[in-house]
């Protein structure tokens, strides 16, 4: 396009000087024939500045840069930029439970001791000393050394607990029944300690072995109720003496105890004990020493539900995100916990599995995972409970690779342990807990998330989509002034032999739509709004059939504006023509008219921009962005500075209030024209297309050979990177040329 105009330029002076008018080429003449040349290769270079959207990799850049800032008050703390573009785009989320759903301050409020099931805390005096002492010293000794119960900071607070949130619990449970577990831990230090079987996720339990002083060993165990009942098989009863606990009491135990407390939503833990008084066993002999138990109690431990979260989780569903909550706990306990939270309600035909089951629904004979079983799964499941880290990892590599509906599912996933680590790096985008988080889960994670919340999670939801929508929102300003700027650039230079936009008034405008536009439309803050609409999907278009609407419309208006202006403008404000001006002519009235109109049209267009979907309302919310209304304001005093006082170097003339007041209203009638071309319904518009579609299936393919690991997960990631930066070259390319 440049070329073309200055080939047009020089060609239509040469014709017209020495073809039309006949005159001869005389040597003195030469340097003035230069002078015209450079002028029109500068009008020529102006065009292809002016043409190319080349500010869009500044408003990315600008717009994550700012989301990242501002997702860090919100307890995001991002650690790798593009995790926050990928959150918008977010379908599904796989939640842990504890810490993130709830608060994580856990208290015992049940207890079943010695055949009585107490639902509130007893006295001590209810129990016989040696119970008392087996419950005591099972849980001051059996409970890392590192949790304790620490007094409230401020007066009239609760206790702070310090260290794993179920040991404090049961230590609170022990200063409830008003002993001291400080005590006994002096009195048997860690150090003492003769074996501990610390708590993983395969035995669910842990176990700490002391001498006895009498000679021999004792050990207490603590874990999961009903794989620690499984292993007893004896009982203490009222008086605290051992009874048998044979499979019929255990079945009972779990009908008539553990089921209630945890449809009651409690996480039920085991305490027992084992005494080894013959001969010293092979202690690296698990399956041997973890048997043949003594339960001493179980206890319904609480964690409430934070109450943010059912509302958070009431925005997932409405901004069409899947929540699923994959939990070590009981399945009762986690189905109760769902419940509280939304993501199960009354009636819904929702999967509620055991890790077991699941294993069991998508493996074949051989042990191995089938994507296709495990796509009659997923869709379905919505609490995944007794689960371990690799059945997290299953779950969310079986929801990435699936091919279930017409768009890929993108996937975001909560972890806190080490284990976590593989899950975290499958997943699209990987939240690790910045209090709970063990360092490897943070080191696999991409955002951080430093409360622990899942209502951080869905302002990252916001934040991600608001990177898009600002892009969007700079990509529709940025192209309508190109749209406007070149063809009047070219088309008055055509007809004119000059362009009614000078150069230094196209950096200017330039400059505009550029860095301002990019400060000022890629910082709008996000609105609840955008939890109201289902995600984009990877492949959606960068400019909509709305978007394409609004930017021919304005510049129809700004285009017919402009050329009146231009042509007829002399006559309406009854001044000199500005057109075919003398090579070093002094700024005409005419044309800086022309130059200001244009500018404030881009101005007030700025505004109609911070709408791209066809809401009404484009100054709703405007106040809440200080950035946006700085720049607006400041480009408008700098135009008035540039108008009075620019002169010569920006080839302007003051001008009269009268012809300001003009220039204004001109300006303001984009924003009832932009109130005109949202009230034409676009579908009525059939020859809109969309543009900046993402690449076909071959050519990502393509891009992503040479990989030396095939990993569909990571080939995923290589083309939503493939698809973006696509997206972005096709957008430029079709504005440089396409538009054109």
């Amino acid at each position: 396009m440049s070329a073309l105009t200055v080939v047009i330029l020089i060609l239509y002076f040469v014709v017209d000087n020495f073809v039309v008018q006949r005159r001869a080429w005389l040597p003195e003449c030469t340097p003035v024939y230069i002078q015209y040349f450079v002028k029109f290769f500068i009008i020529g270079i102006t065009v292809l500045v002016v043409a190319v959207p080349e500010g869009l990799p500044l408003a990315v850049t600008i717009s994550l840069a700012y989301s990242v800032k501002k997702m860090m008050k919100d307890n995001n703390l991002v650690r790798h930029l593009d995790a926050c573009e990928t959150m918008g785009n977010a379908t599904a989320i796989c939640s842990d439970k504890t810490g993130t759903l709830t608060m994580n301050r856990m208290t015992v409020v049940q207890a079943y001791v010695g055949n009585t099931h107490y639902r509130q805390i007893p006295s001590p005096d209810v129990f016989p000393p040696k119970v008392l002492d087996l419950i005591v010293n099972g849980i001051s000794i059996n409970s890392a050394y590192t949790s304790k119960i620490l007094p409230p900071e401020k007066e009239g607070g609760l206790p702070r607990q310090v260290g794993n949130k179920t040991e404090c619990a049961l230590l609170g449970f022990v200063t409830d029944l008003k002993q001291d577990y400080q005590a006994v831990r002096n009195e048997i230090p860690e150090e003492t300690l003769f074996k501990v079987y610390t708590f993983n996720s395969v035995r669910k339990s842990m176990s700490t072995v002391i001498r006895k002083p009498e000679g021999g060993f004792r050990m207490f165990s603590k874990g999961a109720s009903e794989i620690m009942l499984r292993k007893c098989n004896r009982i203490l009863d009222k008086e605290g003496e051992t009874i048998p606990f044979k499979s019929e009491d255990r079945d009972d135990m779990v009908r008539n105890v553990i089921e209630p407390m945890a449809s009651e939503g409690l996480r039920t833990i085991c305490i027992a004990y084992r005494d080894f008084d013959d001969t010293e066993p092979m202690w690296d002999n698990e399956n041997e020493i973890l048997t043949e138990l003594t339960c001493i109690m179980v206890v319904g431990i609480e964690d409430p539900v934070r109450p943010e979260v059912p509302d958070a989780i009431r925005k997932c569903k409405r901004a069409g995100i899947t929540v699923r909550m994959v939990t070590g706990d009981n399945v009762n306990t986690a189905r109760a916990i769902a419940t509280k939270c939304g993501i199960l309600t009354p009636g819904d035909n929702l999967l509620c599995l055991e890790g077991k089951e699941f294993n069991r629904l998508i493996r074949n004979e051989k042990g191995a995972v089938e994507q296709e079983k495990l796509d009659k799964v997923w869709p379905k499941l919505r609490v995944l409970a007794r689960s371990s880290p690799t059945d997290k990892h299953t779950l969310v590599k079986g929801i990435i690779d699936s091919t279930v509906g017409e768009q890929r599912q993108v996937v975001a996933v909560t972890g806190d342990g080490t284990n976590d680590g593989p899950a975290l790096k499958k997943a699209d985008v990987g939240f690790a807990m910045g209090i709970a988080g063990t360092d490897v889960a943070k080191e696999a994670s991409d955002i951080i998330l430093t409360d622990d919340n899942f209502t951080s999670i869905v302002k990252a939801v916001m934040w991600g989509r608001n990177v898009y929508d600002s892009i969007s929102k700079f990509l529709q300003f940025q192209l309508t002034v190109n749209v406007v700027a070149v063809i009047v650039a070219f088309t008055g230079a055509c007809i004119t032999q000059d362009s009614p936009l000078k150069a230094v008034q196209m950096l200017w405008v330039n400059l505009i739509m550029d860095t301002f536009a990019s400060l000022a439309l890629a910082t709008e803050p996000p609105t609840d709004s955008l939890l109201r609409r289902h995600p984009y999907g990877r492949n959606k278009p960068l400019i909509s059939r709305t978007m394409m609407k609004n930017i021919l419309g304005h510049a129809v208006y700004q285009l017919t504006v402009v050329f009146v202006l231009v042509f007829a403008g002399e006559q309406l404000f009854d001044i000199d023509s500005g057109r075919k001006a003398p090579l070093h002519a002094p700024p005409s009235q005419h044309y800086t008219i022309v130059f200001n109109t244009f500018v404030l049209m881009q101005l007030f267009n700025e505004i109609n921009c911070r709408k791209i979907h066809g809401e009404k309302n484009v100054f709703a919310g405007i106040y809440h962005n200080a950035i946006f209304c700085s720049v607006v304001l400041g480009t408008f005093f700098c135009q008035i500075v540039i108008v009075e006082f620019g002169g010569k170097p920006f080839s302007c003339t003051s001008l009269t209030l009268e012809q300001w007041l003009w220039c204004l209203f001109i300006g303001i009638g984009e924003l009832l024209w932009g109130q005109v071309i949202s009230a034409i319904p676009t579908e009525s518009l059939k020859f809109l297309k969309e543009v900046g579609h993402g690449a076909d299936e071959e050519e990502i393919t393509k891009d992503a050979e040479g990989m030396e690991e095939i990993d569909l997960a990571e080939m995923e990631l290589r083309r939503g990177q493939i698809l973006w930066f696509r997206g972005l070259h096709r957008i430029q390319t079709q504005a440089g040329q396409g538009f054109f």
